[in-house]
């Protein structure tokens, strides 16, 4: 996720990192070059046909419509996932109180402790697909298993729930105790499965195709409705428009995606170095440094 303040004048001209550009330069070079060769044939060639505005002003109307509703849609997928994610991170937290009222044995405390911050870090590579990192290697350090079960993230609360089940066989944790925390692990378990209701569900495909295919339409005719009054102005504009459009389709992707590795995606790192930073306490361990933005990212 891009981290920054607003940019001066300057910056937000020429700013790359964190915008869509890098992914759409060759769609503006395919529009402007094709604008440029229709005024150059208009001129020196043959008279192309001088269409109205008018037309492609209702159109380009109804496209930013569709663009925006489709953007909206992206974006509440974005915001959901962050929703989910700070809720995971409240459970931890309360789950760790809860253990300090109700668990008294240290040793349980820090099992379930170290299998939360594990779930979190599976949690996280099942979402992008990822294997095992540093990060999730620390945290696994005590349960190297779960990395290798069919649906690692899932074990890790499997083994909470065994290890809580053991305690009160024990009579080391009394029914309510039991109770208040097994609350707290469906409420991490419905936070996953939001999550994974959002990978598993994207944006229906044909919103994009209707997106892509419109965008290439009108950026492709509307060179014809400037060739009169802009000229050798031509490709500049179109330039311009094929930026927003394209520009604005390429930004729904990436905010359809809030897990994914983009500039843009959640920094799920930073929230699960949050999370040890809040257990560190608990589990008596040194309290790790929070991850920072690098060059105005933050993973």
């Amino acid at each position: 996720m891009i981290v920054r303040e607003k940019p001066g004048p300057l910056q937000l001209l020429f700013a790359v990192r964190g915008s869509v550009l890098p992914h759409i330069a060759w769609e503006l070079v395919v529009v402007v070059g094709l604008a440029a060769g229709l005024v150059w044939v208009d001129r020196h060639v043959a008279a192309l046909p001088h269409l109205s505005a008018t037309p492609f002003a209702v159109f380009g109307i109804a496209l930013s419509l569709f663009l925006g509703f489709r953007n909206n849609a992206a974006y509440d997928r974005w915001w959901e996932a962050r929703k989910l994610w700070g809720g995971l991170l409240a459970d931890l937290r309360t789950y760790a109180r809860t253990l300090e009222i109700f668990l008294p044995d240290p040793a349980a405390r820090k099992d379930q402790l170290r299998l939360a911050l594990a779930f979190l870090h599976l949690h996280r590579l099942n979402l992008r697909r990822q294997p095992v990192d540093d990060a999730a290697a620390r945290a696994l350090a005590t349960v190297p298993d779960l990395a290798q079960a069919p649906h690692p993230p899932c074990a890790a609360l499997d083994a909470m729930t065994a290890g809580l089940a053991a305690s009160r066989a024990q009579g080391t944790l009394d029914g309510f105790g039991a109770r208040a925390l097994s609350a707290r692990l469906d409420s991490m378990a419905q936070q996953q499965v939001g999550c994974e209701r959002i990978v598993g569900t994207p944006l229906p495909y044909v919103y994009s195709l209707l997106i892509y295919r419109t965008s290439y339409l009108y950026c492709f005719l509307v060179p014809l409705a400037l060739l009169e009054s802009a000229g050798w102005l031509t490709p500049l504009f179109a330039g311009i428009v094929a930026y927003v459009f394209f520009g604005l389709a390429e930004v729904t992707e990436e905010l359809a995606h809030p897990f994914g590795t983009t500039p843009n995606g959640l920094p799920l790192e930073a929230i699960c170095r949050t999370a040890e930073i809040s257990l560190a306490p608990h589990l008596g361990d040194p309290v790790p440094e929070p991850l920072m933005p690098r060059n105005f990212r933050l993973d």
